[in-house]
């Protein structure tokens, strides 16, 4: 029987424009399974909709999550959630179409939630022994005390907005001085502020996915940005290397992806996700989750899964059959 699949993209974050290139991404591979029906769900701000090959539009029925094409309600069977940002990466769209009874392909509301805001996760995994930089957090109205913060941390130091991803809201301060005005940067995307001592190492990012009903890690990516850290300008307008597979020694590869598939089960998490390392002192520090990671051609996602001879077709149809497998036991 052929399913009805949503692939909704975009959301209501900076992050919008590289979500409508992965949604497109999706919905390429997904489109040429003929055992899927697929549309194209725009979550955005001021409106949500389906866009057509036409490029017409047709609107989305809020109350159900159905849409009306030419005189057809069509229903979906799944969604395949490729929001970067807010709604669809803070649980926010999780907790909508679980109440709906639509199964999704990213992980439920609340581990979306705690992945997204980068102090709660930090200070989960802390608690299972797993090595993080020091870190301080501001809200945003709080007295701030530079040098308090700089005698915690230490310089240099980063300052990233605690909910955001896509490296929106970050600033490597090397100076106490310098430490409000990158604050005040931070804030422009979220009113909470996380402040990261410096790891000097090599930063590898590792994907974990659960395909075909097996949870697996992904072929290691070593990101090399030539800013002073990997940006917005690195990841996206090609200031990176990225290499895949990572020049590490086969017991580094273990390490590092035993480590990301624990976080992955310690999380309880689901579908795609990417988790980000630092190898301090040779031993992999903790950074970040990424519960939806871009899958453009080019995200690191999609490099480390066509290095371990998975055809995104495989990876996108494995994504969405495990959803309707779990929704429906």
């Amino acid at each position: 029987m052929i399913k009805t699949i949503a692939v909704a993209m975009g959301g209501y974050s900076s992050e919008v424009d590289i979500s409508l290139k992965s949604g497109e991404v999706v919905y390429k591979h997904l489109s040429a399974n003929p055992k899927f029906k697929v549309y194209r769900a725009h979550i955005l701000k001021n409106k949500w909709f389906v866009k057509a090959d036409s490029e017409e539009e047709f609107l989305i029925d809020k109350s159900n999550f159905s849409v009306e094409i030419e005189n057809e309600l069509i229903r979906f069977d799944c969604v395949f959630n490729t929001i970067h940002g807010t709604p669809g990466e803070d649980g926010l769209f999780q907790g909508y179409l679980q109440t709906l009874q639509i199964p999704q392909t990213a992980c439920d509301y609340y581990q979306a939630a705690l992945t997204f805001n980068k102090r709660d996760c930090i200070s989960v995994l802390k608690a299972h022994g797993i090595q993080t930089a020091k870190n301080v957090y501001v809200n945003k109205g709080d007295d701030v005390d530079p040098q308090a913060i700089v005698d915690h941390v230490g310089l240099p130091c980063f300052v990233k907005a605690n909910r955001a991803g896509s490296s929106y809201g970050i600033s490597k301060v090397k100076h106490k001085d310098d430490m409000l005005s990158a604050l005040k940067h931070s804030f422009k995307e979220d009113d909470e502020v996380i402040i990261e001592s410096f790891l000097d190492g090599r930063e590898m990012s590792v994907g974990v996915i659960n395909i075909d009903g097996k949870i697996q890690a992904l072929p290691v990516t070593e990101i090399i940005s030539e800013n002073e850290f990997f940006d917005f300008e690195a990841k996206y307008l090609g200031k990176s290397q990225e290499i895949t597979p990572a020049d590490l020694s086969t017991e580094q590869t273990e390490e590092v992806q035993n480590l990301a598939v624990k976080i992955f089960k310690l999380l309880k998490l689901k579908g795609l996700t990417r988790s980000e390392f630092i190898f301090h002192n040779n031993q992999p520090h903790f950074l970040e989750c990424n519960a939806c990671p871009g899958l453009t051609e080019a995200s690191i996602l999609p490099q480390q899964a066509k290095a371990a001879g998975i055809s995104l077709q495989h990876l996108f149809t494995s994504a969405v059959d495990v959803a309707l497998k779990n929704f429906e036991s």
